[in-house]
């Protein structure tokens, strides 16, 4: 055992108090209070242990071990428990795999948990020194997923795992409640929980793991504590229970219930439900405890096999006869100072009382004013003693003296108190007094009943700018609930082991600054019982919002605590409720919440023994009574509950006690949200955005998009929409400030998406630009169809600049859309019936040649470089049924023609054209009777090949 040499006192092992189990028991003698105090520097070796400083001239020390045999056993049991051991514990369906002994061996207490390939690592270290007394537990929890876990890395710049993540911080909040409560009092080494997954193979959720690896952990190590825990989760799938579901059963789960316990009582739940009963609930419990018992009772027998004796010496208690002066100073007044209403002055009386207190005790001389002195028993003294033989110096080491440690006992003394003994004896008397007014009396402090809920006061539309906002009181607790509605770049994004960004389009975001209590203290980010509390009312008010598809809106739900006595979680599920149908979020009904509390043990004052439950708490009643128990629901069922236990542990028939009692309370409580005045508005805000929902055929999102999301942010820019959100489904999402911008992008978009039939006529349409071989028109906003120059005009046409120029507005009908979408449009086909001019056979070669040359060039202006292919079918067997689709018509020339105009000409193959109409995904047919008059095939060469194939001309 090696201390640091930088060691400046502190309590001294050697005293019974202090004294391990499990490690060595030094025994000192000194005049002063504790050996500690010897010297301001010294080190601690074993087993010669030296005092020094530096210095040359120089006196041994020695501290003797009290029985070698002692040391020797204790080593040896110390390397017993560092021996790997694993067992197999039946869970479910399955079995665990709990394994010790092969990582972690230097910490008090270490445990890997398998399920399937999911792997949780957990230590327990404690500090050699133990802390101030409190009345708090120095307990910390700290939970971690690792992305090698799931073979992954994090997507930040260091690639490394950052600060804790609001979901760890709700598991660790689950792994620190349910351990809390077995911890013994007067143990304040402060201990410190270490979790991580190792390994997840996206089936076996580790949080549940994870409550019972250190569970197991703690039960291992030196800690002491009552007994072990274990936690476990279940699911309702198809009406059946399920123990520790996958993560494939848990998406078809109507509930979410994570229950910890041990082997006799349940300590803590938590769980989510759409609107379960009661007694559904109360099966779901019984199933889980079922579950906890048989995996601690395996824990009990690895325990006995691999576990740490427990440092039970440790344990230090403030003295008994400390609570009867308390009692016999305060005891009249604190009678009157609990029956104060109101909670500051309440507060501030106690205050009062407990200085009053430590005052009188002081003047008595019971407190000494020294807080490293407490209630003083058998002290070491520091004597000289020169017959023994002299102890080897360690080389480097300094030796000041012949002096040896024996334990010399101190005359009795008055016994004398700490003062941080006498506030912690002060608050348990107080609770210890509120107790007893409510069993004897019947009444708490504010003068309610146990059954009996506070007054209840809510006004809505309180800020004008806000989409949603109310008040809502309850007594002396008042919450602040703002809702703001956005589009899906308002959603909160999760980074989590499965792989995928998760998008909340839900969240609560509970805060409780420090003025909500009449106090100073830090505001900054979010605080783990923040953290708890908003994740709380988030799942309570979770199932009575509508779906994406009714309402496709972002809700973020900010609750901010202006006044906090007791439930004000609650207070945020009752003022999201109303909030959110301020801002006209259709909600599927209104949901309340309230926080129980109990009194376990009546019969020390007077009652039957049986457990008193209360209703709608206060704070006091929660620090001061043995269960905080929080349920969220309607009158017909539960959505949200969270129990935390502060004894040994609740039976199933308390819990359907509380359970019954909470209805009560929450159909009181919706009576009351329905008083609200004024009431709320139950629809949109004019400050809120609109958002249009369209729907385009899949193949039609690259439209809107264009390259490199061009089309849109100019869609967005002409608009002066706020946002357009595409999805692969081909769902749209316009957002924006007012209903002109939002009509407008509609416009654009539906023409842009709008799939035209041969055959349509456009009317006043714009030419936007003239090529040689004819001009582009715009049928549409961003939707153009190529004119050919033999289409523009009944006559002939040398230049289409001849007759037009860019800017005019033609009449227009679409004759053909080719396999690539592109558009050809005629003008000609409007004009009334005349007998054109017709162009030579050279005149039209010519044309072809242009127009084949140019469609290639102007391919990717008209039509983006990912367009969806048209469906072929129905194009009768691939043969073209429409002489109109035709882009240019040959005739065969007679036979008059000479074999020198045969051979100077280049000789031309016309193949069948497939016609394809993009809206019905079939080939655009006209009456039956035209398809033989639509077949012309003239073979005029085979060398060159040069033709129409998928509507674009060919010319080799």
């Amino acid at each position: 055992m090696l201390a640091s040499p930088g060691f400046r006192g502190g309590p001294c092992y050697s005293c019974p108090q202090y004294t391990y189990s499990n490690r060595y028991r030094l025994f000192l003698s000194s005049s002063s209070p504790c050996s500690c105090h010897l010297h301001p520097r010294k080190t601690l070796l074993w087993p010669s242990t030296s005092f020094f400083s530096a210095g040359r001239s120089f006196t041994r020390f020695r501290i003797r071990a009290s029985d070698e045999s002692q040391i020797v056993q204790s080593a040896r049991e110390t390397a017993q428990h560092t021996l790997p051991y694993s067992v197999k514990i039946p869970v479910g369906d399955r079995h665990i795999l709990v394994e010790t002994g092969h990582m972690g061996r230097q910490a008090s207490g270490s445990v890997t948990v398998t399920d399937g390939e999911t792997i949780v690592y957990t230590s327990v270290c404690l500090d050699d020194v133990p802390s101030e007394p409190s009345d708090f537990f120095p307990l910390s929890v700290n939970y971690q997923e690792r992305f090698s876990a799931a073979g992954r890395t994090s997507g930040g710049f260091f690639k490394r795992e950052g600060r804790t993540k609001d979901h760890e911080v709700l598991i660790c909040r689950l792994i620190d409640r349910p351990l809390r409560p077995t911890m013994l009092k007067g143990f304040y080494h402060e201990t410190q929980i270490l979790s991580w997954v190792l390994s997840y193979d996206g089936l076996h959720a580790p949080d549940a793991l994870a409550v019972t690896a250190a569970g197991i952990a703690v039960a291992l190590s030196e800690v002491p504590n009552s007994k072990a825990i274990a936690g476990v989760r279940i699911g309702l799938v198809n009406d059946k229970f399920i123990v520790n579901p996958t993560t494939k059963e848990m998406e078809e789960s109507e509930l979410d219930l994570v229950l910890a316990g041990t082997d006799s009582a349940i300590l803590m739940i938590e769980g989510y439900c759409n609107f379960l009963s009661e007694e559904k609930l109360l099966q779901a419990v019984e199933v889980g405890q079922d579950a906890v018992r048989t995996i601690c009772s395996e824990v009990e027998a690895l325990v006995k096999k691999c576990g740490k004796q427990k440092m039970l010496d440790a344990i230090k208690l403030p003295p008994s006869e400390l609570y009867r002066h308390v009692e016999e100073i305060a005891g009249t007044e604190l009678v009157k100072v609990l029956q104060i209403k109101e909670k500051i002055p309440r507060r501030k009386a106690l205050s009062l009382l407990e200085d009053k207190v430590i005052s009188i005790l002081t003047e008595e001389g019971y407190v000494s004013k020294d807080e490293s002195f407490g209630a003083m028993e058998t002290i070491p003294d520091l004597v000289e003693d020169v017959d023994e033989d002299e102890e080897v110096v360690v080389d480097g080491e300094v030796d000041e003296g012949d002096i040896h440690i024996k334990p010399v006992l101190r005359k009795s003394t008055r016994l004398l108190f700490s003062e941080v003994d006498v506030k912690l004896v002060f608050k348990e008397v107080t609770s210890k007094f509120l107790r007893k007014r409510i069993v004897e009396g019947g009444r708490r402090s504010d003068g309610r009943t146990p059954v009996e809920i506070r007054s209840i006061n809510s006004q809505c539309g309180l800020l004008p700018r806000a989409h949603g906002s109310v008040l809502f009181t309850r007594g002396e607790t008042q919450s602040l609930a703002v809702v703001t509605l956005g589009d899906k770049q308002m959603a909160q994004r999760i980074d989590n082991l499965e792989g995928a960004d998760e998008l909340k389009r839900f969240y609560l975001q509970y805060s409780f600054p420090p003025s909500c209590v009449g106090e100073v203290g830090r505001v900054g980010a979010p605080s783990r019982r923040e953290i708890g509390h908003g994740m709380l009312a988030e799942r309570a008010l979770e199932p009575i919002l509508p779906s994406e598809d009714d309402f496709p809106y972002t809700i973020r739900v900010e609750s901010t605590i202006t006044e906090s006595n007791g439930s004000s979680s609650m207070a945020s599920v009752c003022g999201g409720c109303l909030a959110l149908q301020d801002a006209g979020v259709p909600v599927k009904s209104s949901i309340a919440g309230i926080a129980m509390g109990m009194v376990w043990d009546t019969q020390e004052f007077g009652g039957n023994g049986t457990p008193l439950i209360l209703s709608d708490i206060t704070g006091s009643e929660d620090a001061s009574g043995d269960m905080d128990f929080k349920v969220a629901g309607n009158g017909d069922g539960v959505t949200a509950f969270q129990m935390d236990i502060k004894v040994g542990g609740i039976t199933l028939p308390i819990m359907k006690q509380a359970l019954l009692q909470a209805r009560d309370g929450r159909k009181h409580i919706l009576a009351e949200m329905a008083k609200c005045s004024p009431p709320p508005s139950r629809r949109l805000s004019k400050y809120a955005p609109l958002i249009h929902v369209m729907k385009v055929k899949p193949e039609k999102i690259n439209l809107i998009i264009g390259s490199g999301g061009k089309k849109v942010k100019s869609i967005i820019e002409e608009s002066g929409v706020e946002a357009i959100d595409t999805q692969d489904d081909g769902i749209v999402k316009i957002t924006a400030k007012d209903m002109t911008s939002l009509e407008k992008s509609k416009a654009i978009i539906s023409n842009l998406t709008m799939i035209p039939t041969v055959g349509d006529i456009y009317r006043n349409c714009e030419i936007k630009s003239i090529a040689p071989y004819g001009v582009f028109v715009e049928i549409a906003p961003g939707r153009e169809g190529l004119c050919h120059i033999s289409e523009l005009s009944a006559n002939w046409l040398a230049k289409a600049e001849d007759a037009f120029k860019v800017g005019d507005h033609v009449d227009v009908k679409l004759i053909e859309i080719n396999e690539k979408g592109q558009l050809r449009l005629s003008r000609r086909a409007l004009l009334p019936d005349t007998q054109p001019e017709k162009p030579t056979l050279k005149q039209r070669a010519v044309d072809l040649t242009k127009e084949t040359a140019a469609t290639q060039k102007i391919s990717d202006k008209t039509i983006p470089k990912k367009v969806a292919n048209t469906s072929k079918e129905g194009s009768a067997g691939g043969k073209s049924e429409q002489s109109a689709s035709r882009s240019i018509t040959v005739k065969q020339t007679s036979s008059i023609k000479s074999q020198s105009v045969e051979e100077s000409q280049p000789k031309e193959k016309f193949l069948k054209r497939l016609v394809s109409n993009a809206k019905e995904g079939v080939s655009t047919l006209n009456d039956k009777t035209k398809m033989n008059n639509s077949e012309a095939v003239s073979n005029i060469s085979s060398e060159n090949k040069s033709g129409l194939v998928n509507g674009e001309a060919k010319v080799g």
